[in-house]
């Protein structure tokens, strides 16, 4: 006989005792099968017994029965989250509860580049082999360039909603502390400008100031002559590829601005924060012209012929590079 706690427990019983509490702590805290690191999706509103069920399916705990049971002996009454979490190789039941009650949730994240056309989201977003569904090209100019979190499993039209809100805040915060006697006199005017700017920009401290020139262009009823307005009715603001045809040039639609007067029908990419910014807030400037200068960035002038000095400049830095 064994003494526990005054009571006399015949050994054999004491013996068992001691084999099942080291069981159900060695079920609890040993190695598990789980032979490779895996990621495991615990569904919104799933129950303990559902997840417990979902993890001897993916072979991480060898009985969701015996999971369950332990989970509410030793699991300390934590609730479960839902979300995709990372499982290490040999997890022990208690390291797994302990993941899956945390909130470190595997954040995945697709991002959208400043000067992305619609297109080019739409297929980034099909792209993405952790999103569902199909997802329609987005009306051009109403993504916000970011980077955005989203779930396994999520629809890729829920993430699209969430860029296209994204862009709806944003203008409307940087329209209402909009400067004063602008070019533009709507947020989608301001968007259109901006997208142009946003094509046009070689380095971003010079975004105020192709801002600047284009709203000079506007106000005096000039021809914004802005190529990436040719080339998107062709591709839909995809590269080129190839240098632009005289007779794209001269080609009349609703976005060539060598063929039309103010701003295109709509905008010809989606732009960022940044040059959104810059449309509302341009430099003070009379510059009208602007040409690339050999260093990715601009040279610009007033009149016809400092710019036409200024292209002669261009002109013989291409030479020297064996380009003309």
């Amino acid at each position: 006989m064994i003494r526990w706690r005054g009571w006399l427990v015949p050994a054999a019983v004491a013996v068992a005792l001691l084999l099942g509490v080291g069981a159900l702590l060695s079920g609890w805290y040993g190695s598990g099968p789980l032979a490779k690191d895996v990621t495991f999706i615990v569904p919104n509103g799933a129950s303990l017994g559902t997840v417990a069920q979902r993890l001897e399916d993916k072979g991480i705990v060898p009985s969701a029965q015996g999971f369950s049971l332990r989970a509410r002996v030793f699991g300390g009454g934590g609730a479960i989250k839902a979300g995709e979490f990372a499982i290490p190789a040999h997890a022990s039941a208690a390291r797994v509860l302990s993941i899956i009650s945390s909130d470190d949730v595997i954040r995945r994240f697709v991002t959208i580049p400043e000067g992305m056309p619609s297109i080019m989201v739409q297929e980034r977003l099909m792209a993405q082999p952790q999103l569902a569904g199909e997802v329609a090209r987005p009306d051009e100019g109403s993504v916000l360039p970011d980077s955005y979190a989203f779930d396994n499993g999520e629809s890729r039209e829920d993430v699209l909603r969430r860029m296209q809100a994204a862009m709806s805040r944003t203008v409307s915060e940087l329209w209402a502390k909009r400067g004063s006697g602008l070019a533009v006199k709507t947020p989608e005017e301001a968007v259109i400008l901006a997208s142009i700017v946003e094509k046009e920009t070689g380095k971003p401290q010079e975004r105020r100031m192709v801002a600047g020139l284009y709203s000079n262009r506007l106000k005096k009823g000039m021809l914004l002559q802005a190529d990436p307005t040719i080339i998107y009715p062709i591709t839909l603001g995809k590269p080129l590829g190839r240098r632009i045809l005289q007779s794209e040039i001269q080609a009349v639609n609703g976005y060539n601005t060598y063929a039309m007067v103010g701003l295109p029908n709509g905008p010809i990419t989606n732009p960022g924060r940044a040059s959104i910014e810059a449309v509302l807030h341009p430099a003070s400037t009379d510059a009208l012209y602007m040409v690339a200068d050999g260093t990715g960035g601009h040279a610009f002038a007033a009149t016809l012929e400092a710019h036409n000095r200024n292209v002669q400049k261009w002109f013989a830095i291409r030479r020297a590079r064996g380009e003309l």
